[in-house]
């Protein structure tokens, strides 16, 4: 065993594990998700004109029985039977009602009252804030339908009628629903029955909605409340496996409930009867979900449906039954979220420093796993928490990445500190070690013997060299985790050309920095390796200073794996995201300097420079020799 050899199987093992990643899953799902972005775009070409929704017969969704005769919710399901139309068209077509809040604008469809119109006031498509705003929800005869209904379903078997997806209604009043103006809606039957519908909503993303029914017939009527969020086609996904994109739920004692599209489509279906619930559908960024009150019984639902060659997703639930006597009436309340996975909305639930959000004000049932924090949640909750404090200082998560690789290296700083003094032992004994090598040369055995020896009396930990490298993978990990999945570092900026910490660094150096009118990372195969930017050369050469701080190893292999391993992980760390090798680099500046002062400390000579101009020199020399 040699002074290296445990640092350079932690940094092969730890290469090793990123090469997979990048060749096996990230490289071919990012050719996977280029590919079907054009074939999409080649669809959209060859999409038919769209037609009147005026032309577009709907059918109307009837409550079906389920096995055990209990209600479902109606089929999120009106349909188009002549083609999809413009969303702009199909938001004319029906009276609205607008949302104008701080977050979100859209409207309500008067039209079986619907919330299926909202765009988000604050995000937009790319980092140019004059790009398109992220809509959520569309309207169903749109090409993306999706939306949010509410209302009651009648017994199975019952006659009454009850509003449905072609029921235009009432409003009391002219005006648009704002935090401070809720919107009052109402619809009569024939049967005496008359419906009101209160909506409001908050300066974030949460409606809540109360249903009221009188009874003005002559006979009690049995219904029952529901809520469904349906979403048409198969949303195109990140496709990576730290990351939950599909149905989701919390669902009492069941507990977390997540199904991806696929395990959906393959299921078909699944049904919960719980009380303390809340369910919905999340994408990367943003999501809806049904949040009954918590002491509400519950028959919750996830379908898949193949329609017209669509699959249609929807998750609904269905309460317990209320019945309206004779001139009596009942009410129901529930909510619904439909907005960004903003920590501090959402809430986070954690003993230090958690945030409240709608988790802690509504008393759910652990809805901050809304934002999927993964199985390491005890690494990558601090982790956004220690980013987002400091984030309300500067106002820069970068400077926030700095501060907290800052914080990373004070609170491993006894464990660095030992592991690098050792570092510094070893370095000390290495004519001792090489005398043992020509004493016993042909003797391995006695070498190792003779090697423990030396380390017991000097008091050396030869595994020690491995701390820094071991230390650093979690807190890579859960660092590129909240970078990957938390809203706050969407298009987050930087200094200088990074203006989203989120993405890649943007230069490259193939294209010598925007000179040449080249994208090499189109080229098939490894193209993906060949976006090399200015963070990526800088942070491949704090690696490489790193390495210079210790002599190259005798051994001819271990010597090849130190030159080789910046210049790897240089091209490996190159597509992740910005912020993650912006860290990188940082840290390993703070290596250099901490294992440096250490070095000094100990009375070990640090090399760096004498290393540094040894490596030029050697190539100086060779090419000299071959010249002559």
């Amino acid at each position: 065993m040699t002074d290296n050899r445990n640092t350079i199987l932690a940094v092969i093992l730890s290469g090793l594990v990123l090469i997979l990643w990048q060749v096996f899953y990230n490289g071919p799902q990012m050719e996977k998700q280029r590919a079907q972005a054009q074939m999409q775009a080649e669809l959209a070409k060859k999409q038919a004109p769209a037609v009147q929704p005026d032309a577009t017969p709907s059918a109307t969704p009837q409550p079906n029985a389920a096995a055990s005769g209990s209600p479902s919710a109606p089929g999120g399901a009106a349909t188009t039977a002549t083609g999809v139309v413009a969303r702009d068209a199909a938001i004319a077509a029906t009276p609205r009602v607008k949302i104008d809040t701080p977050r979100l604008s859209g409207s309500i469809s008067l039209k079986g009252a619907r919330i299926d119109d909202l765009a988000f006031v604050q995000y937009r498509e790319t980092v140019d804030p004059k790009s398109p705003a992220i809509v959520l929800f569309s309207p169903s005869n749109t090409a993306e339908p999706y939306y949010a209904e509410f209302g009651w379903v009648g017994a199975p078997g019952a006659k009454v009628q009850v509003p449905d997806q072609n029921t235009v209604w009432q409003q009391d009043g002219t005006n648009a629903l704002t935090p401070t103006t809720p919107v009052k809606l109402s619809t009569t039957n024939a049967d005496g029955l008359t419906f009101k519908r209160t909506i409001s909503v908050d300066e974030h993303y949460l409606f809540t909605i109360k249903d009221e029914v009188t009874n003005a017939g002559s006979a009690p009527v049995t219904l029952y409340p529901f809520g469904l969020i349906s979403r048409h086609g198969t949303p195109h996904v990140s496709g990576y496996y730290i990351l939950h994109e599909g149905l989701i739920g919390y669902l009492g004692e069941k507990g977390l409930q997540e199904y991806t599209y696929k395990k959906m489509d393959d299921d078909k279906a699944a049904k919960f009867d719980v009380t303390n619930g809340w369910l919905g559908i999340t994408d990367k960024y943003w999501a809806t979900a049904l949040l009954p009150m918590t002491d509400a019984r519950l028959t919750a639902n996830y379908s898949s449906k193949l329609v017209d060659n669509q699959h249609r997703y929807q998750t609904d639930y269905v309460e317990t039954p209320q019945t309206v006597p004779a001139g009596g009436a009942a009410s129901v309340s529930t909510r619904l979220f439909a907005g960004a996975k903003e920590a501090g909305v959402v809430g986070i639930n954690f003993p230090i420093g958690g945030l409240g959000g709608y988790n802690q004000q509504l008393g759910l049932n652990h809805f901050d796993l809304l934002i999927d924090w993964g199985w390491f949640y005890f690494l990558t909750k601090p982790m956004f928490l220690a980013l987002d404090f400091f984030f309300r200082f500067f106002g820069n998560f970068g400077i926030s990445i700095l501060l907290v690789t800052v914080l990373v290296k004070l609170l491993f700083f006894p464990l660095a500190n030992k592991s690098y003094a050792s570092m510094a032992k070893m370095k000390a004994i290495q004519p001792q070690l090489q005398a043992l090598k020509e004493r016993y040369p042909d003797d391995r055995m006695k070498q190792q013997q003779e090697m423990m020896e030396i380390y017991k009396k000097e008091k050396i930990n030869p595994v020690a060299g491995c701390l820094p490298v071991v230390l650093q993978i979690p807190v890579f990990f859960s660092l590129y985790k909240v970078l990957f999945v938390t809203i706050e570092m969407r298009h987050a900026p930087f200094y200088g050309w990074i203006k989203d910490l989120s993405a890649p660094d943007p230069t490259n150096l193939f294209t010598l920095f925007g000179l040449i009118p080249f994208d090499p990372t189109q080229l098939p195969l490894f193209g993906h390796y060949l976006a090399l930017g200015i963070w990526p050369i800088i942070m491949g050469i704090t690696m490489w200073v790193q390495m210079k701080l210790n002599p190259a190893p005798p051994d001819p292999t271990q010597a090849m794996i130190f030159n080789w391993m910046p210049i790897i992980f240089t091209f490996m760390l190159a597509g992740f995201p910005a912020g993650l090798v912006i860290y990188w680099a940082w840290n390993n500046t703070l290596s250099v300097l901490q294992q440096g002062f250490i070095m000094r400390r100990n009375g070990v000579k640090v090399e760096l420079f004498d290393n540094i101009r040894g490596t030029f020199k050697k190539k100086s020399g060779v090419t000299t020799s071959k010249a002559a």
